[in-house]
């Protein structure tokens, strides 16, 4: 009898395992652009018309960044076996890097003469901090906070100290 109902807890446990683990969500690029969106709208303040106006050069900036971005990406994954391969290598990511601050200034210029000075400077620090949140909840939520209480204040305090 206590080996039947042994085996038969042991069974539940196993079985019920499985559904205590919480599945990431996919992420879903279209929604995370609506959020970013909203987000930039409500901390500049824009109004629907300067909003209709600026989103879709920002997202031409976005889609030229992107194509950058990929290229770093796939440097990324690749080390040159000798010395020439690896000193290409830094002057390309370098270059890459001063393409994407070129492309912004050349963005930013236009973002200029679309909104005022002002609206273009809290969009900026909208998009940053909306990007910022974005990657502190996805480092809360990955595989590797299992089990931590990442949210807790004491521990991030604790980890903020050197």
């Amino acid at each position: 009898m206590k080996k039947t109902l042994a085996i038969i807890l042991l069974s539940l446990c196993v079985v019920t395992l499985p559904a205590q683990h919480k599945k990431r969500p996919h992420f879903d690029p279209e929604r995370f652009q609506a959020d970013l969106e909203q987000f930039i709208v409500r901390q500049a303040a824009l109004l629907p018309g300067e909003a209709e106006v600026f989103f879709p050069v920002f997202r031409e900036m976005q889609k030229e960044q992107r194509i950058i971005f990929e290229q770093q990406r796939r440097h990324r994954h690749i080390k040159p076996a000798n010395e020439a391969g690896c000193r290409n290598a830094i002057i390309e990511n370098d270059e890459m890097d001063l393409r994407i601050k070129e492309l912004q200034m050349k963005y930013h210029k236009k973002f200029l003469t679309i909104l005022p000075a002002t609206k273009v400077y809290d969009i900026l620090k909208a998009e940053d901090r909306f990007h910022r949140e974005a990657f502190r909840r996805a480092a809360e939520n990955g595989p590797w906070q299992q089990g931590k209480r990442a949210t807790d204040k004491k521990s991030r305090a604790s980890q903020a100290k050197p």
